[in-house]
């Protein structure tokens, strides 16, 4: 059963296309576990969401490549998050609205931080 967290996380943590479709490739040819390596390679995918995406690329989902297309995805699972997250931003909390989309999904520090940072440049853009 795969938890959540992981899938959320799986669908918000941007991967290179390249790095996806060497994955993907790899999952059709069986090497389940060469395509997880190949995708924490390039990402800050763990070891619980790695497999999780592995499963996801073989589905035929196609991941976020950018910080922005991850950051529509989150809005399209958790709005309600982003929205929490948000109201951190606008009041100049950014490490609690990293700290807050960490506790909320398995995403590492580094892209919890460029994922606030995206909704945060989105936010002054309004």
């Amino acid at each position: 059963m795969t938890s959540t967290k992981a899938r959320t996380t799986a669908l918000i943590t941007p991967i290179e296309q390249e790095a996806q479709d060497e994955a993907r490739a790899l999952a059709r040819e069986g090497r389940t576990a060469k395509a997880v390596r190949r995708l924490r390679k390039d990402s800050g995918l763990g070891l619980s969401a790695a497999p999780v995406a592995v499963d996801l690329l073989a589905q035929g989902h196609a991941l976020p490549t950018t910080y922005g297309e991850a950051l529509e995805t989150l809005r399209a699972l958790d709005a309600p998050l982003v929205v929490e997250m948000a109201d951190l931003l606008g009041g100049g909390d950014r490490d609690s609205a990293i700290k807050l989309l960490r506790e909320r999904t398995d995403i590492d520090l580094a892209g919890g931080y460029h994922l606030a940072m995206e909704l945060s440049g989105q936010l002054e853009g309004r």
